[in-house]
Order: structure tokens, then C-alpha cells, then sequence
């Protein structure tokens, strides 16, 4: 039973229960009409300390086509932050009136401390360069939906893969799934951090770095662009060195197999190149409707809503 629990990173739910999430979801985009009161009553707080449009959006639309309501900010400068409480007290207040907490910081470890005082359930949308667990059971719905499968596969990431928070995530989460290797492309400067590196060397599961975007792309069934963050260095030069290392062209990708998938968590900026869109293997906006549909399935999981009682 997943009701009552917290989700800070994909782990924390076991395969079986990510399973039952991404069933849920499917159901949910087959007959929406019969969940549009399951949260009736219930209410979201949407608490958001760094700003975002695709994940609050995507919480916010959930919650509300579930019936639900949503209360909650999206500029800590309008809260007692500014006034310097705690993020414990924070937590502890917030979920006196919401049914369920959103949570999303530039600090990392801040969605397991709202999880501590919080008296009901916490959702970690997304801490520093650390995890974003709802974008890894976006990316594992789109990548079931349209591939059919989420083991047997090579997974292409590419981009900024030591402060990219949804790479480590899906990386560790698909690293759980039978037969998956991946090819990590990236500049030397922004390789997979050690701690994703020691977990497929501990399952001993294949990988390969390289700084070859276009040698890779005959090679994967998924290939997962993302961008260069600018709020993640603190040097500008080194951003606007690093920004357009690697974009996908549609001249690019014509080289791919004929079923492989294009996603990105968004936003892009010019790593993949919009001659690109118009190709029927970039689903990274139909990824991102899959969004909003995970994310309604996880919400009535941790209320605990029956979906056979509905």
C-alpha cells in the first residue's frame, strides 16, 4: 500500500509499485472522465521555492482534474521564509492544511526534511541537482507507452549529466528493470557523477561514456536530451562554454533506428533543434502530458484512493 507514504526519490517505491503507478496512469488516459472526482475535497499544497511552469503546472492540472483543489506559492519572498522560518516549521504548517505537500527547492536533501515533519504525505518535485522522482515516473510511462517495454533496451542520455536531477534519477530507476545499458554523452566537464557511476558498477550493469552525440545515435532505443543548466553553474563562462555542446538535428537523427524515442524533461533551449519536432520519434511533448497523468495516478496512491470504488 503506497497510502500515506512520501515520495523523495525513485527508489523509495519498489519496481512493483512504480508498476502499479504507471498502470493507474494508463487506465487514467484511457477513461479520464471516470477519475474527475476521485479527489473531491482533497487539497494539494503546491509549495515551489524555485520557480518552475512544467512540474507546478503539471501538479496543479493534475490535482484539479482528479477534483481536487491546489493552495500553495510559487515565490518564497511572499512567505514566512522571507521572515526566516524554518523549513521544518514550514513543513509541519503546510501540512495542517493540505491533504498532500509538492515540494520542490534548490537545496538538496529539503524534500526528506519536509517528509520528517510533515503530517501528511510529500511529494519531492524536483531538489537541487540531487533527484526528481515525478519526472522519472514521466519518463517510465512515456518510455512503456511507446516502446512497450522498460527492460531489453540501450538508453542514450546526453547533455549535462552531473548536475541533470531527472538523468540521475531515471539512470538509477531503469538500472532496476532486466537487460538495460546505457550510453552516457557529455563533455569531460559535466560527466555522470561518481555515485550514479558506482551504482551500475555494483549491479554490474554495461555502460559507455563518450562525447560522440551523432556515433551514438544508431546505438539506442531511447535517447534522453537535456539541457546545459545556467542556475546550476556558478561561473558564466563556463555555462555559455558548455551550453551548445551537443544538439540533436533532425540531419542527426535520421540516422537512429526507426523506433527510437527522443525525450527531454524540458525546457530546451537549443539542444534540440525544432526540425526535429516534425519527426514521429521526438515524444518529448506527449512525455510531458504523460506527466500530468503519472502525477494524477501518484496522487491518489498516496491518499489512498481506491480507483474501484470510483
Amino acid at each position: 500500500m503506497l497510502k500515506n507514504r512520501s515520495l523523495i526519490a525513485p527508489t523509495d517505491f519498489t519496481v512493483s509499485e512504480i508498476d502499479e503507478i504507471i498502470q493507474l496512469a494508463n487506465d487514467i488516459i484511457s477513461r479520464p472522465e471516470h477519475y474527475c472526482e476521485a479527489c473531491k475535497g482533497k487539497l494539494l499544497a503546491s509549495v515551489f521555492y524555485e520557480p518552475s511552469t512544467r512540474t507546478k503546472f503539471s501538479f496543479d492540472s493534475a490535482m484539479s482534474r482528479l477534483g481536487g483543489s491546489v493552495i500553495g506559492f510559487s515565490d518564497p519572498k511572499s512567505t514566512s521564509a522571507a521572515k526566516g522560518e524554518t523549513l521544518a516549521d514550514s513543513a509541519k504548517i503546510f501540512s495542517q492544511y493540505a491533504d498532500i505537500i509538492v515540494v520542490r527547492h534548490p537545496k538538496e536533501g529539503t524534500a526528506k526534511l519536509f517528509s520528517n515533519y510533515s503530517d501528511c504525505p510529500v511529494i519531492n518535485a524536483g531538489d537541487g541537482g540531487h533527484q526528481h522522482p515525478t519526472q522519472t515516473l514521466t519518463d517510465l510511462l512515456t518510455i512503456s507507452r511507446y516502446k512497450g517495454r522498460l527492460d531489453n533496451m540501450t538508453i542514450g542520455v546526453c547533455g549535462d549529466l552531473k548536475f541533470g536531477r531527472t538523468i540521475h534519477s531515471l539512470v538509477s530507476s531503469m538500472s532496476r528493470y532486466d537487460n538495460v545499458k546505457f550510453i552516457f554523452i557529455s563533455p569531460n566537464e559535466l560527466k555522470m557523477p561518481q555515485y550514479i557511476i558506482d551504482i551500475l558498477n555494483e549491479k554490474h550493469i554495461p555502460y559507455t561514456e563518450t562525447s560522440d552525440l551523432e556515433e551514438s545515435i544508431p546505438k539506442v532505443d531511447v535517447l534522453y536530451m537535456s539541457r546545459v543548466q545556467r542556475e546550476r553553474f556558478v561561473s558564466e563562462e563556463e555555462y555559455l562554454r558548455l551550453k551548445d555542446f551537443f544538439i540533436l538535428t533532425a540531419d542527426k537523427l535520421s540516422k537512429a533506428k526507426e523506433d527510437m524515442i527522443v525525450l527531454h524533461p524540458l525546457p530546451r533551449v537549443t539542444e534540440i533543434a525544432t526540425d526535429v519536432d516534425a519527426d514521429p520519434r521526438a515524444k518529448y511533448f506527449e512525455q510531458a502530458k504523460c506527466g500530468m497523468y503519472v502525477r494524477m495516478a501518484l496522487i491518489m496512491k498516496l491518499l489512498g484512493i481506491d480507483e474501484s470504488s470510483l
